[in-house]
């Protein structure tokens, strides 16, 4: 196939590594509003051609992945709808799901498009970010499918099973909710401590030196970039705002046991907690 990325970052700059790796892209072409962006794709092997026109950059795909920041993508998906013939698919690959849907509902190119959400990331972004089998063994949620012409869907999954991927169907509206508990709050919760221990602990060195592995990895999250989830944040602004009053009376909860220094209650709420790991090996 030849394959159009929008978007050549980390999760687009990733997917056109592994559709390469796995033979399933003869050619990728790349477009990206950042020069910079689209040199270093093409020096990394990431895409064959920069394209600065979008128009040029779509007609000659079999698929066109649009991987821009989730407030852009309300305006450059409809764009490349109005591009896209019967014989072309089009995906995203954005971390919300409601409001885009319902942004291209109308669109009479909408059957072409397969909203998808591959479950994988890393904290970094931009084309050097990429990395090889990223998406191997994680799961790929396609979304609102009955809207998709079944040839788009089977090609969309026929593609994602060879990554190897693991497919999910949901309702946009049930993927946001969903997506809030097991995503967006571990970011928030992340920010919110590299905040806490860089107004506490003035000294970096010390930072640096007695940050443990439980820390760094707590925090990691933390270094991710704010172009791409400020929107995130927007778009899935009320299920967020559920999550995190939750989160915030769980922490009051611990704080007052400590306060109270009701330690066999401390207890029963950690024994609590571990059973996530019943869940998460």
């Amino acid at each position: 196939m030849i394959v159009t990325i929008i978007g050549v970052g980390l999760i687009g700059g990733s997917l056109a590594l592994s559709l390469k790796q796995q033979g399933l892209a003869a050619r990728v072409i790349g477009v990206d509003r950042s020069p910079e962006n689209l040199r270093k794709a093409q020096d990394l092997g990431l895409i064959d051609k920069a394209h600065k026109d979008l128009a040029a950059a779509v007609a000659p795909a079999d698929l066109v992945v649009v991987a821009v920041p989730m407030d852009a993508m309300l305006t450059v998906l409809p764009a490349v709808l109005d591009l896209v013939t019967e014989r072309q698919v089009v995906i995203d690959v954005g971390s919300t799901k409601a409001a885009l849907l319902a942004a291209v509902q109308a669109h009479p190119r909408r059957a072409r498009f397969v909203a998808v959400h591959p479950m994988a990331g890393t904290e970094y972004s931009g084309p050097e970010a990429a990395v090889p089998e990223l998406f191997a063994g994680r799961t790929l949620v396609i979304c609102d499918a009955a809207g998709s012409a079944p040839d788009a869907l089977q090609l969309v999954e026929t593609l994602f099973h060879q990554l190897p991927m693991r497919l999910v169907h949901l309702a946009a509206a049930d993927h946001d909710v969903h997506t809030a508990y097991v995503s967006h709050i571990s970011h928030i919760t992340s920010f919110a401590l590299a905040l806490t221990v860089l107004e506490k602990e003035k000294e970096e060195q010390r930072i640096f030196e007695l940050a443990s592995g439980g820390f760094a990895s707590t925090v990691r999250l933390a270094k991710s970039s704010p172009a791409m989830w400020v929107p995130i944040f927007r778009q899935n602004r009320l299920n967020v705002l559920d999550v995190l009053d939750e989160h915030l009376h769980q922490l009051q909860r611990m704080r007052e046991l400590l306060q109270q220094e009701d330690y066999a209650a401390f207890a029963a709420l950690i024994e609590q907690a571990n059973h996530i790991r019943r869940i998460i090996k």
